[in-house]
């Protein structure tokens, strides 16, 4: 005897519903567990807050290792200049990104020190450290709502009109216009109902909302085609100008503009100089960009044909 359809449809209804609560109580339980973890970076006892007068960066002979015997940063040292811009290079696993999480205080170094404006990071709270910092990443994460909710997300208590200032300030307020629900179109999970070029945008727009005195880029463009990283670069150089700024770069040519390139190599400084200064020595990074020069002759080649 077969059932009706609208019972049939009942059923299955049902199934969903046992499937839902199932997966909710597990994902609390995960939830749960989370809570459970214990800090492994903690702040000192009353620890101060953090304060940016210029945004001088220094790294001091900072040795780190995310595991013991296999040393990613041996002993390396730098300096950034307030409003100046250092740029990171080098081959995968050579420690640049490992420079940017220290900085952002997600691990502790094992010897060294790493200091904003004289003021070891290790000795002030992570929130006011976190406060001073913007991020734009390689794969910006966009939540499942709406252009501006995504945007104010920098700096939740900004009002609207500041939310579309800092859209034009990342050239993406008449692209937004142009949407059918403007700001309040929605940008699906992780934002896939726009382009990479866009989601970029966005996460640019965020950090401008945010105003702070130091910006981090993590290979910010490296998932974009060239043309369209070149039609963003304008937005970043706005972003960055006369903040503190440091840059993990990929494709060379987005720092040659960079006050100071470093070329690390398993962990360590090998060449550290101006773009034209590190050509001139025809040394690894002069390899690296005339390599990256003859891949993307080639490409413009092939778009041509």
């Amino acid at each position: 005897m077969k059932l009706p359809s609208q019972q049939i449809l009942k059923q299955r209804v049902k199934r969903t519903d046992v499937k839902f609560i199932q997966q909710s109580f597990i994902d609390m339980e995960n939830v749960f567990d989370l809570m459970k973890e214990k800090l492994e970076i903690k702040d000192i006892p009353d620890a101060p807050q953090l304060i940016v007068d210029g945004g001088l960066i220094k790294f001091n002979n900072v040795h780190f290792s995310y595991e013991k015997g296999k040393e990613i940063l041996k002993g390396i040292s730098f300096l950034v200049k307030p409003g100046k811009t250092l740029a990171l290079v080098g081959p995968s696993g050579s420690g640049k990104s490992t420079v940017i999480r220290l900085l952002f205080r997600f691990y502790d170094i094992d010897s060294g020190l790493i200091s904003i404006d004289d003021q070891d990071i290790s000795k002030v709270s992570q929130k006011s450290l976190r406060q001073h910092i913007g991020v734009v990443p390689q794969d910006t994460v966009l939540f499942n709502d709406n252009i501006r909710y995504n945007i104010r997300y920098g700096r939740v208590e900004a009002t609207d009109e500041e939310v579309e200032d800092a859209a034009s300030a990342a050239d993406i307020h008449e692209r937004i216009l142009s949407f059918t629900n403007q700001y309040e179109t929605l940008v699906g999970e992780r934002g896939l109902k726009i382009s990479g070029g866009e989601k970029q945008r966005v996460a640019i727009a965020r950090t401008i909302l945010k105003n702070p005195p130091l910006v981090l880029l993590d290979e910010a463009t490296s998932a974009l085609d060239t043309q369209t990283e070149r039609n963003i670069q304008a937005s970043l150089s706005n972003m960055t100008s006369n903040r503190t700024t440091i840059v993990v770069a990929h494709r060379l040519s987005t720092i040659v503009n960079a006050d100071q390139i470093l070329v690390l190599k398993e962990g360590d400084i090998v060449e550290r100089g101006r773009h034209q200064e590190l050509l001139d020595r025809q040394g690894i990074y002069a390899n690296m960009w005339q390599q990256q020069l003859t891949a993307e002759q080639a490409d413009e080649k092939d778009n041509q044909e």
